[in-house]
């Protein structure tokens, strides 16, 4: 007789890696308050060690107390599929289209502070899915082990009973008397059993690398599967959060094998069913980020018949539906981990790779929806205007493997700003062809050939990262930024719009899912031919919307013959694709040149960004090698082919460095200057940084000193009166002294009283304005948004910041915390000049930093009194006064951000004291670079190269020991 399976509402599995030992250590942790809301039958099951083997005795036991609340999963065995109510569920959440443009939907990921889930099925030795749970939850956290385990020491704390180990079923019997006792037990210092913890110091300490929440666990009583609910109450309970750890539901888990004194098959349909109840749950009910871990291995052994079966039976009603995003893998999870000084050819695939490729993944997830028709100089890291910025390119590759582009990436990387991935020109998109098709016996049937086209779409990206210096900054949860992510496009060209891709019905709408398919792979720019089913594009837009911050880039060609300037102005229009696009691309065909018809879809592209509002990006070409010159006429975004690629993916196409030539040439691009105005700057790092980030983007600008005593000595020099002046940075002394002489204050400059950006633009009348802005406090805000999370500043939250100094950058730390949504407080050694601070920004000024309760005037005093938390303290000192903050300040658990403007040396005194007591410190070195990346992109209008300036700033402040 079949035993019935245990789904204990109440057990999660945690599994922390102890970086000394790369061992994992699994946990059961119980839900809190236990005494409230857990029955006897069901705390039964959490006191038994994962790692125990079950034994026929525990299990019959258990069968005796799982009747009562069997009832939560009433369980069909008749086959691997989910319940009907489950797909019919699953349908409903389809979007229905409606008739004309829909509202913008509500990005669902919007300040996204609910745990990741990542689903699939790991190999048989790969245990993939645990080890990606691991690496991303520590990533989230910044790789801070301290951090970790304090999220371990919350969840203990808010079970009620903590983190519990050992097994014996004579202990616990689950009545109100054991629950007491175990309470009683902790809050006395011992474990749950009351045994007396060892001493400390005779353990060797374990360092928490990440948190691995498994929905699915296997006891000495056999498996079980949490309750959604679980989740749900400690989501909202704020136990569970972005950063507090990775789901898993690992539907190729332990419990799915046998093992000794125990038959998986038994309970496989079962476990399926409730996986599946809680992977719907999660994603329908909770709106959590679901991520599909698709593991394909070429090792056919590596994955066991009965698993595949099992992934093949939920893929398309599970694994698929409930997730948003996919990541692919084959053979990394079995390769040995990368060693520093490792001589493996870094174009072979790795493990270090693939968690690469998650973080991406999440990072974009994360983003902010891009906006359609964002200016540049709103500086949105998701900016259709910058990313398709002034004199970008793509490379367009038409290999039909990615692996055959692998020789040519490195020099491809150094003259292009993105990848255009060709799905149509690969041999995959004709094997997926063949295996849709309506003719193809199912015997026949190859597997599903999406995997590779994914997967591919992945090597890409490996290919590109060690050589993509031209790559813009993505901000990651985790306090970082990745700098070396190269943007892809992701185009499926169809037969009449100079592709490959069928246009028939069904291959319409074959190309529909494929573009789906983009948007799962987190694909930095989708290419949407707009002149396609409207209902089709609708569904797929309205999808974009809601869950991706992919830019959309509509499209049309016309191939083989003529259209007027009236109709190409209108086929731009068409690719707003009711204002949803965030570039328009338009690609005209001619048979002569008579009349300068290769100027056609420039003049039409310029004509078309007059008649929409907003305007955003159009880029306008010519086809074959009479349309040449349209692709040095068209200022951004340009498609271009390589000299190091043996064939062209079209006719006409030019590589970067000619059309760059030529634009020269023409003074399309005039060599403009530029200048870091200051004195007594010679230590500046700034000509280096730009003048390096001009270089790897290719562009002819040069950067210079401007040292001077007196604004007036520059304003009446060379620099500023020369017709290509492109603009300068502002420095010491002469940030409030060069406002007279700026024609327009943006509202950063006019908030905070200074200019570190002078900017040059054209009116319409080709006369020069001259434009002062500010990116010092962006330089501040960035960093410690990263550091920060979504959460800072939020309403009852009494975050703090103290703002050390009274200069023109304290005035920019004071207008960065206000953004930050934190209280500030002032102290300065001139009180007078932090009153003035207090007075323009709001806030307090303290008189002392004591922790003197007496005086009211006092830091300690000010923070007891509003019962705020100090989070950020800013310090604009010059390094010079070796500043240290009293020990007290440092003192708390809750430690603050501690960050120095100052960026040499690289460690100030302040930077010292704080590591010591294992606060999070941000350099001014980082505020330069981060400064520097928004002038860059105000001056240029297309996304700075991050990773070289941010390079070129650490060359410069590094001590040279390090």
């Amino acid at each position: 007789m079949k035993k019935p399976l245990a789904f204990t509402p109440l057990a999660l599995s945690l599994s922390l890696v102890a970086l000394s030992a790369f061992t994992t250590t699994s946990f059961v942790l119980p839900s809190a308050p236990l005494a409230a809301t857990a029955t006897a039958t069901t705390i039964a099951t959490l006191l038994t060690p994962s790692s125990n083997v079950p034994n026929e005795k525990s299990i019959e036991k258990k069968n005796e107390k799982i009747h009562e609340f069997r009832h939560r999963f009433p369980f069909r065995h008749s086959s691997l599929a989910l319940a009907a109510t489950t797909k019919d569920t699953a349908s409903k959440s389809k979007v229905e289209t409606k008739k004309g443009p829909p509202p913008k939907p509500k990005y669902k990921f919007q300040n996204y502070d609910k745990p990741i889930i990542l689903m699939g099925l790991s190999s048989t030795n790969g245990n993939e899915l645990e080890r990606l749970a691991l690496s991303l939850s520590g990533a989230l956290v910044g790789n801070q082990p301290k951090k970790l385990e304090k999220m371990v020491e919350n969840l203990e704390r808010s079970q009620g009973a903590g983190l519990l180990g050992g097994g014996d079923d004579d202990f616990f019997d689950g009545d109100d008397d054991d629950i007491e006792a175990m309470i009683q037990n902790i809050k006395n210092g011992k474990t749950a059993k009351g045994e007396e913890i060892p001493n400390t110091d005779q353990v060797q300490p374990k360092v928490v690398a990440g948190i691995s929440l498994s929905a699915l666990g296997l006891d000495a009583e056999g498996p079980f599967v949490l309750d959604a609910s679980l989740i749900r109450d400690l989501i909202r309970q704020k136990t569970l959060s972005l950063k507090s750890g990775v789901i898993v539901l690992d539907f190729n888990h332990a419990a799915f094998r046998d093992q000794e004194g125990y038959n998986a098959k038994e309970f496989e349909v079962d476990l399926i069913r409730a996986l599946s109840s809680v992977a719907m749950q999660l994603y329908e009910d909770e709106g959590l980020l679901s991520v599909y871990v698709n593991v394909q291995l070429d090792d056919e052994e590596g994955m066991s018949e009965e698993a595949k079966e099992r992934k093949n039976a939920i893929e398309k009603d599970v694994l698929i539906p409930f997730t948003d995003y996919e990541l692919c893998i084959k053979n990394e999870g079995l390769m040995p981990p990368a060693t520093e000084g490792d001589e493996t050819e870094s174009s072979l695939p790795s493990w270090n790779d693939i968690e690469w490729e998650l973080q991406r993944m999440i990072a974009r997830a994360l983003l902010p929806p891009p906006i359609v028709g964002e200016s540049a100089t709103s500086g949105g890291a998701n900016s259709a205007d910058l990313l398709m910025g002034m004199n970008t390119f793509f490379l367009s590759l038409s290999f039909p493997k990615v692996e055959d582009a692998a020789p040519y990436v490195e020099e491809m990387c150094k003259d292009v700003d993105s990848m255009e991935y060709r799905v149509d020109l690969l041999a995959s998109a004709r094997e997926y062809l063949e295996h849709n098709s309506e003719t193809c016996d199912e015997e026949d049937k190859k597997p599903d050939p999406r995997f590779d086209i994914l997967y591919q779409q992945q090597r890409l990206r490996t290919l590109c990262r060690p050589h993509a210096q031209r790559a813009p900054a993505l901000p990651f949860a985790g306090s970082d930024i990745i700098d070396n992510a190269l943007p892809i496009v992701y185009t499926v060209r169809t037969a009449h719009q100079a592709g490959t891709w069928p246009d028939d019905e069904a291959g319409i709408r074959q190309m529909f899912d494929l573009l789906e398919l983009g948007l799962r792979s987190a694909v930095e720019v989708l290419d949407v031919e707009s002149a396609w089913d409207k209902q089709l594009t609708d569904k797929l837009l309205v999808r974009a919307q809601q869950r991706y911050t992919s830019l959309i880039l509509g499209s049309h060609h016309v191939v083989g013959s003529e259209v007027t300037m009236e109709e190409a102005i209108e086929l731009y229009r068409q690719c707003r694709i009711s204002n949803r696009a965030h570039g328009a691309k338009v690609v005209l065909s001619i048979n002569d040149n008579e009349n300068n018809k290769d100027q056609m879809a420039y003049e039409a592209s310029v004509a078309a960004a007059k008649m929409d509002d907003p305007e955003i990006p159009n880029i306008g070409l010519v086809l074959g090698e009479q349309g040449s010159y349209s692709r040095i006429l068209n200022p951004r975004f340009t498609p271009v082919t390589h000299e190091s690629l043996p064939a062209k993916a079209a006719p006409g196409q030019l590589t970067a460095a000619e059309i760059m030539a030529a634009r020269v040439l023409t003074g399309q691009i005039p060599s403009q200057k530029y200048a870091i105005l200051g004195h007594n700057i010679a230590y500046s790092v700034s000509p280096q940084m730009q003048g390096s980030a001009f270089e790897a983007v290719r562009l002819p600008h040069v950067y210079t000193r401007a040292d001077v005593a007196t604004v007036e000595e520059f304003v009446e020099g060379p620099i500023w009166n020369d017709d290509n002046f492109g603009g300068c940075s502002v420095t010491i002394p002469h940030k409030q002294n060069i406002i007279p002489h700026v024609d327009v204050l943006t509202d950063a400059a006019k908030e905070i009283g200074s200019v570190n950006t002078v900017i040059v633009k054209k009116d319409k009348f080709g006369t020069r304005v001259l434009i002062g802005d500010n990116t010092d406090w962006k330089g501040i805000f960035n960093p410690l948004r990263r550091k920060l999370g979504d959460d800072s500043g939020k309403k009852g939250s009494n975050g703090m910041a103290l703002i050390l100094g009274g200069g023109g950058t304290a005035r920019a730390a004071a207008y960065a915390a206000s953004k930050l949504g934190l209280e500030r407080i002032y102290f300065n050694r001139t009180p007078e000049k932090a009153m003035d601070l207090a007075k323009e920004f709001g806030g307090i000024v303290a008189h002392s930093l004591d922790n003197d309760a007496e005086s009211k005037d006092s830091l300690g005093a000010i923070l007891a009194e509003h019962q705020g938390s100090l989070e950020v303290v800013i310090s604009t000192l010059p390094a010079a006064a070796d500043f240290t903050l009293p020990e007290w300040v440092l003192a708390s658990s809750a430690l603050p951000i501690v960050f120095d403007v100052n960026y040499k040396p690289y460690s100030t005194a302040l930077l010292l004291q704080a590591m010591e007591k294992g606060c999070d410190v941000v350099r001014g070195s980082e505020m330069l670079w981060e400064q520097g990346v928004g002038q860059f992109e105000l001056w240029t209008g297309r996304t700075a190269p991050y990773g070289v300036m941010k390079k070129v700033v650490l060359e410069n402040c590094l001590p040279k020991s390090k």
